[in-house]
């Protein structure tokens, strides 16, 4: 009864809800437990429909540019919901290391490139900073 009673309280809180369906790249690491503290950035971009196989074979290539650090958490695509939806998920010590990073990844020769042919894939992107639960593995 406590969870029925729970349930009820929660639906009137809740203004929308969607769900995905993720599978991971391939070319991307498997999300391992990490030591914090880290905050955690969430980029979403949603895709042109049909273009799903050409920015995975652009980020097969571009993903080795963003390895050095480790920050490079998960790559994940829908397979059911919302399709033609990417979610990249890095780690950061903090936000000014996120900004270190991301500017070196701009100094080496051919991430510009990468960049220059994904770009067109997309129809919108958002970018969400995350700060991970005591409980969580990805500290």
């Amino acid at each position: 009864q406590e969870y029925l009673d729970f349930r009820k309280e929660r639906s009137r809180m809740l203004l929308s809800r969607r769900n995905q369906l993720l599978l991971e790249f391939s070319f991307w690491n498997e999300p391992l437990p990490r030591q914090g503290p880290n905050i955690y950035e969430l980029r979403t971009y949603k895709l042109k429909v049909g273009t799903m196989i050409e920015w995975g074979n652009n980020w097969a290539r571009a993903i080795k540019y963003r390895q050095e650090n480790q920050e490079a958490v998960g790559g994940f695509f829908s397979q059911i919901g919302e399709l033609y939806v990417v979610h990249h998920l890095w780690a950061y010590k903090d936000l000014q290391s996120r900004e270190e990073t991301r500017n070196a990844a701009w100094r080496k020769r051919g991430w510009d490139e990468n960049v220059y042919y994904t770009v067109p894939l997309i129809r919108t992107m958002e970018s969400r900073i995350m700060i991970p639960l005591k409980i969580s593995p990805l500290q």
